[in-house]
Protein backbone atom coordinates (compact mmCIF):
# COMPACT_ATOMS: atom_id res chain seq x y z
CA UNK A 1 0.00 0.00 0.00
CA UNK A 2 1.59 3.04 -0.96
CA UNK A 3 2.24 6.16 1.45
CA UNK A 4 1.68 9.79 0.80
CA UNK A 5 5.66 10.22 1.18
CA UNK A 6 5.63 7.71 -1.76
CA UNK A 7 2.98 9.14 -3.92
CA UNK A 8 4.36 12.39 -3.75
CA UNK A 9 8.18 11.60 -4.30
CA UNK A 10 6.41 9.84 -7.48
CA UNK A 11 4.32 13.02 -9.01
CA UNK A 12 6.84 15.49 -7.55
CA UNK A 13 9.91 13.44 -7.18
CA UNK A 14 12.76 16.63 -6.93
CA UNK A 15 10.46 17.73 -3.61
CA UNK A 16 9.69 20.99 -2.98
CA UNK A 17 6.92 20.87 -0.80
CA UNK A 18 5.64 19.60 3.13
CA UNK A 19 3.58 17.11 4.02
CA UNK A 20 1.40 17.18 7.07
CA UNK A 21 -0.51 13.37 7.73
CA UNK A 22 -1.94 11.88 5.27
CA UNK A 23 -4.20 14.22 3.55
CA UNK A 24 -3.95 16.29 0.19
CA UNK A 25 -5.16 19.19 2.46
CA UNK A 26 -2.15 18.82 4.52
CA UNK A 27 0.42 19.55 1.75
CA UNK A 28 2.12 22.90 1.51
CA UNK A 29 3.82 23.61 -2.18
CA UNK A 30 6.99 25.28 -1.20
CA UNK A 31 9.32 25.02 -3.94
CA UNK A 32 7.14 22.99 -6.85
CA UNK A 33 3.66 23.04 -9.00
CA UNK A 34 1.17 22.33 -6.97
CA UNK A 35 -0.60 19.03 -7.74
CA UNK A 36 -4.39 18.72 -7.96
CA UNK A 37 -6.33 16.84 -5.49
CA UNK A 38 -7.39 14.23 -8.36
CA UNK A 39 -4.09 14.01 -8.98
CA UNK A 40 -2.90 13.30 -5.86
CA UNK A 41 -5.82 10.64 -5.12
CA UNK A 42 -5.18 8.54 -8.74
CA UNK A 43 -1.32 8.83 -7.58
CA UNK A 44 -2.64 5.83 -4.51
CA UNK A 45 -3.99 4.21 -7.52
CA UNK A 46 -1.00 4.78 -10.00
CA UNK A 47 1.83 4.15 -7.11
CA UNK A 48 2.49 0.09 -7.27
CA UNK A 49 2.64 -0.14 -11.06
CA UNK A 50 5.07 2.95 -11.30
CA UNK A 51 7.26 1.34 -8.42
CA UNK A 52 7.59 -2.03 -10.23
CA UNK A 53 8.67 -0.06 -13.47
CA UNK A 54 11.56 1.62 -11.39
CA UNK A 55 12.48 -1.86 -9.57
CA UNK A 56 12.54 -3.82 -13.40
CA UNK A 57 14.09 -1.00 -14.64
CA UNK A 58 16.99 -1.01 -11.87
CA UNK A 59 17.28 -5.19 -12.19
CA UNK A 60 17.63 -4.43 -15.95
CA UNK A 61 20.49 -2.14 -15.31
CA UNK A 62 22.06 -4.17 -12.80
CA UNK A 63 22.22 -7.38 -14.71
CA UNK A 64 23.39 -5.43 -17.83
CA UNK A 65 26.52 -4.25 -15.91
CA UNK A 66 27.13 -7.71 -14.20
CA UNK A 67 27.12 -8.90 -17.86
CA UNK A 68 29.45 -6.67 -19.36
CA UNK A 69 31.96 -7.01 -16.56
CA UNK A 70 31.29 -10.94 -16.88
CA UNK A 71 30.02 -12.01 -13.32
CA UNK A 72 27.50 -12.75 -11.13
CA UNK A 73 25.25 -11.03 -8.23
CA UNK A 74 27.61 -13.35 -5.65
CA UNK A 75 31.21 -12.26 -7.40
CA UNK A 76 29.87 -8.20 -7.66
CA UNK A 77 28.92 -8.77 -3.51
CA UNK A 78 32.21 -10.44 -2.50
CA UNK A 79 34.17 -7.81 -4.73
CA UNK A 80 31.95 -4.78 -2.88
CA UNK A 81 32.33 -6.90 0.63
CA UNK A 82 29.27 -7.58 0.95
CA UNK A 83 28.44 -10.69 3.00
Amino acid sequence: MATIQNVLSMLIPNGGYVARGDLYEGIEFLECEPITKEQFEAGFAQYDAWKAEQDATKAAARQALLDKLGITQEEAQLLLGGN
